[in-house]
């Protein structure tokens, strides 16, 4: 399965990008994972063309089977960056449309980004989306500092085993939407 890790952080040394690089590598063997991110994608332009970037991450998001967005959460809901990024995809490109999607996230804060995954799961399901979404077990990682050691693996084997569990549902459930 082609799996495109897009994080959805303009932060630098985001805790998200390095959730989504831990997956691609502990998960390599079983996916083929590409990574986007949305830092430095020009923000959203009522009326306007989808700039190159925005064409760009169009492509990747249509060419991988499913897409695993790392979803920081601001404010109770998902980055102005990330925001701007899906207003451009869902209203002038539309690359989600049927597309199995999945969602993680990971917040220095103990709720680990839920807020964010309530709010982005209800934004792909919109008009101009039209996203299937995962909605089993959820993937929020808390107290992010502390959880990743020097190499940018984590430190807690209990958290790898339930991202294991998690992928386990993913999987089942690709399976049941893509029939």
């Amino acid at each position: 399965m082609k799996i495109l890790a897009l994080c959805g952080s303009n932060a630098n040394n985001s805790f998200n990008e390095a959730l989504l690089k831990f997956i691609s590598k502990h998960f390599a063997d079983k996916y083929d994972f590409k990574f986007a991110t949305v830092k430095g994608l020009p923000m959203f332009k009522e009326g306007e063309d989808a700039p190159e970037a925005i064409q760009t991450l169009t492509k990747e998001i249509e060419d991988a089977d499913l897409v695993l967005i790392g979803s920081p959460e601001q404010q109770h809901s998902v980055t102005s960056a990330l925001s701007s990024a899906l207003e451009w995809l869902s209203c002038v490109t539309h690359p989600f449309k049927g597309k199995p999607v999945a969602i993680v996230s990971t917040s220095p804060m103990p709720q680990g980004g839920s807020r964010s995954q309530s709010r982005l799961k209800s934004l792909l399901t919109a008009p101009g989306f039209g996203a299937k979404v995962f909605n089993g077990d959820e993937f929020m990682m808390g107290v992010a500092p502390t959880q990743f050691d020097d190499n940018g693996d984590l430190k807690d084997e209990s958290t790898v085993k339930f991202l294991g569990q998690f992928f386990g549902e993913v999987d089942s459930w690709y399976a049941q939407v893509t029939k």
